[in-house]
């Protein structure tokens, strides 16, 4: 499979807007899935950069970086959401 076609697998899985927490509840659930994908990310990252040309690991490491843009999409509408006057 190449690059081309995995890219345009990925493309074509539809987004559930769903977020996993696995940290407990805390003041802000938003920060802690963002840092949760962070983690997921750099340890999908790390694993793939030991790999070179493995297109399942790649694929992984981007899968776990897109949930954290969303998560840290979240955490900035959540600021914003929080600093706007009305």
């Amino acid at each position: 499979m190449s690059a081309h076609d995995l890219r345009s697998l990925l493309d074509g899985v539809p987004d559930t807007w769903e977020i996993v927490l696995r940290r407990d509840r805390g003041w802000s659930p938003v920060l802690h899935a963002w840092r949760d994908a962070a983690e997921e990310a750099a340890a999908a990252f790390a694993y793939w950069s030991t790999r070179p040309g493995d297109v399942i690991a790649y694929a992984a490491y981007r899968a776990a970086q897109d949930r954290e843009d969303a998560a840290q999409d979240a955490v900035a509408q959540t600021q914003t959401s929080l600093t706007s006057v009305s």
